[in-house]
């Protein structure tokens, strides 16, 4: 999924704002363009805010990412038709990590998609994208939509607001504010509930490395809910978190970024993500492009490394052998605030794969790296 790192902001003229946007400014938030949007980027600091998510939890704003919803028969095959995962066999209440690609096998986006019921019986599909993508990948679903005509699409993003609530504390400090209880909800489940008899979609899901939930309410009641939430963890040191913790935690968890790990140039397989490609007795955009490289096996793969001393490699850093000559390239690197260490995520060519050690070209000086499996960061007593 996306978020930014604090560096290299692209700047835009015409930007939209989140329902919370005024509450982030009256907390002294700084705020940067993100995917057409102001975003907050820290309110506090990022070391604080990313320690307040792996030990107590954070609320995240991300309702800059795209909700798109799908009503009627045949909303399944139509996702099975274009994701890498199987959607055909979902259950009511499940959620699944996915990503769309081209016929080529890069990657369009990684995206989550959830089957739903709400209290009328009425079943739906909900699909969440990253900002960056998200008219992108409406454009891209929209041509395929006169092959399934009795599936509806509604972009929901702006009826609706989107709200993170990620560490340990999580789930026990919320789960008396919903009418249903989140730790019900095994990890990647999702419900339809209310809070305070306001309808809201809670899923056990998120971007962080820790438990947590996501919640998706009505654009008018978020920043009731926001301080709600906010107002039950007050005395358990929950906190607000821009998006420049989210990337230090994502990077920890050693899950990808869109537009880092992932673009149309890199498909699922090289980066790590076969877990997510559902081939057996389906077929969908992407799959014989991906099927080759699967037997052929990928010409690079995502490879965790820790470089030796405090200086951070940033994306872009060439990776090196130990002759010097370039094997690979950095896609995410900074400091690690939990591991108290900088850490990387790169792509080597695959005949290095399982090498020990590296070396990456720092602004003109090379650094050793010690290969580390991802991720860097593990949560104590997985659900």
């Amino acid at each position: 999924m996306d978020t930014p790192a604090p560096s290299g902001l692209a700047m835009n003229t015409s930007l939209s704002t989140t329902p919370l946007d005024a509450w982030h400014r009256s907390a002294g938030a700084k705020m940067v363009p993100f995917a057409g949007y102001e975003m907050p980027i820290q309110y506090s600091s990022i070391v604080t805010e990313h320690q307040a998510c792996r030990t107590s939890a954070a609320l995240f704003d991300v309702s800059h990412m795209g909700r798109i919803r799908f009503d009627g028969d045949g909303s399944e095959q139509l996702l099975d038709h274009l994701l890498t995962r199987r959607v055909s066999d979902l259950p009511i209440g499940g959620v699944r990590y996915g990503l769309m690609c081209n016929a080529e096998g890069g990657v369009l986006d990684d995206v989550l998609v959830s089957h739903l019921k709400t209290p009328s019986d009425r079943r739906f599909h909900l699909l969440v994208v990253n900002a960056s993508n998200h008219q992108k990948i409406v454009d891209w679903i929209t041509p395929h939509l006169p092959d399934f005509p009795t599936v509806t699409m509604s972009d929901r993003t702006e009826l609706t607001a989107m709200i993170a609530v990620q560490g340990p504390k999580a789930i026990d400090v919320c789960k008396k504010l919903f009418s249903f209880d989140p730790s019900r909800l095994k990890y990647y489940q999702a419900t339809i509930t209310d809070q305070f008899k306001k309808p809201a979609i809670v899923s056990r899901t998120g971007y962080t490395g820790e438990d947590g939930f996501e919640l998706i309410v009505r654009a008018e009641e978020a920043n009731r809910i926001w301080e709600n939430i906010m107002l039950a963890g007050r005395d358990e040191g929950f906190a607000a978190a821009g998006l420049g913790a989210r990337d230090t935690l994502r990077m920890e968890a050693g899950m990808p970024l869109y537009g880092h790990e992932l673009n149309e140039s890199i498909d699922p397989i090289s980066a790590g993500l076969s877990f997510a490609c559902s081939f057996k007795d389906r077929s969908f955009v992407g799959d014989d492009a991906l099927r080759a490289v699967k037997a052929a096996g990928p010409k690079q793969v995502r490879v965790g490394m820790i470089p030796e001393g405090k200086r951070p490699a940033r994306e872009g850093c060439d990776v090196l052998d130990a002759d010097g000559n370039k094997i690979g390239y950095v896609t995410s690197g900074g400091p690690s605030p939990t591991l108290g260490h900088p850490i990387v995520m790169a792509y080597v060519d695959a005949e290095f794969a399982d090498a020990k050690q590296f070396q990456i070209d720092i602004r003109g000086k090379t650094v050793v790296a010690n290969a580390t499996p991802l991720p860097f960061y593990k949560r104590p007593n997985k659900v």
